[in-house]
């Protein structure tokens, strides 16, 4: 099994000029940040489900926690498992009548239903290890929220990291 690093979401970042959202993952122990880069609408599902933001009606990710609940499936964790061809790729696995199942998954999906399941959000070290190659993951060498690093999270742009999608 690849070694897996536990992550947790360090922020979402809109931006209006590409008509995107960066979905910036943190790994606590190593400092090292993740950033990949999502849709609008895939920013907004993930937000609404970290702010716990009721909805008149369920949303996609919320039908999809309320079915699973349903049929006593159980979310373990989503992982993050590759970086190919600039695009990001990820597993959501399940636990399904004492079984662990693997499910194909966007990142976006992943985390979206990992937020309002609770479930833990890794990444391989693959995965970084091959973002470090490639120049799209950074360091965190300062406490969250000094102006350094929310310079650098605000530096953050398509021109570096545009060309690698969900």
């Amino acid at each position: 099994m690849k070694e897996m690093v536990r992550m947790r979401i360090l922020g979402l970042i809109f931006d209006p000029n590409m008509n995107n959202t960066v979905i910036v993952l943190l790994d606590p122990e190593g400092e090292r940040v993740l950033p990949i880069w999502i849709g609008v609408m895939e920013g907004n599902a993930i937000a609404l489900g970290m702010e716990k933001v009721p909805t008149p009606r369920p949303m996609t990710h919320d039908l999809l926690k309320n079915m699973l609940e349903e049929f006593k499936v159980e979310v373990e964790k989503v992982v993050v498992t590759e970086l190919k061809e600039d695009t990001f790729y990820a597993l959501i696995y399940l636990k399904v009548n004492g079984e662990e199942v693997q499910v194909d998954s966007r990142p976006s999906d992943a985390i979206a239903l990992a937020v309002r399941t609770e479930a833990p959000i890794y990444c391989t070290e693959e995965v970084l290890k091959v973002a470090e190659d490639l120049g799209i993951l950074k360091e965190k060498k300062d406490v969250e929220g000094s102006s350094e690093f929310d310079r650098w999270l605000k530096e953050l742009g398509p021109d570096v990291f545009g060309k690698y999608k969900m």
